[in-house]
């Protein structure tokens, strides 16, 4: 019988596992596979991706969810595929340059956590801002991963009365 417990992973691996398993889900699966997958979150399901053995016995569980409330637009699979894509390439970045990134956390819930890394894209003259949470405290022994979508107002300079 499997068992959970919580572990804490270093920020970077668990980032770098995070890029690998939502790379080897949307990039490197077939077109098909990919947009199975997204059909399934942008409908508001949570879709297990893999569960991993650890070297105690203990597993770990990763699923995948999407908030896209702030999308602005019509949201697709291409426009999203194009922001996650983006995501991936800047975490992925930030890692390589071993930057200190920073991780704001619930306030009610201290499971989960928004990480600071955005991807930015335009759709149309609409700007859209996605980033990668991850929430340990929805199933015992499982992490989601949650693409979520901010609103990009909060993300443009302030204009200031005349």
């Amino acid at each position: 019988m499997a068992r959970f417990q919580t572990e804490s992973l270093p920020q970077e691996k668990f980032l770098l596992v995070a890029v690998n398993l939502l790379h080897k889900t949307f990039v490197d699966a077939s077109r098909t596979e990919a947009k199975k997958v997204y059909q399934q979150i942008s409908a508001g399901d949570i879709v297990h991706l893999t569960t991993v053995a650890l070297e105690d016995a203990s597993t770990a569980r990763f699923n995948v969810s999407l908030a896209h409330s702030e999308f602005q637009g019509k949201l697709n699979y291409s426009a999203f595929r194009t922001s996650l894509v983006t995501l991936i390439a800047n975490i992925s970045q930030a890692l390589r340059e071993e930057r200190a990134l920073k991780v704001f956390n619930a306030r009610n819930e201290g499971s989960a956590m928004i990480f600071g890394v955005t991807a930015v894209t335009k759709e149309g003259e609409r700007a859209n801002v996605m980033v990668l949470a991850a929430d340990m405290g929805q199933q015992a022994g499982a992490t989601t991963l949650q693409l979520m979508y901010l609103d990009p107002t909060q993300f443009s300079p302030q204009q200031t009365p005349a």
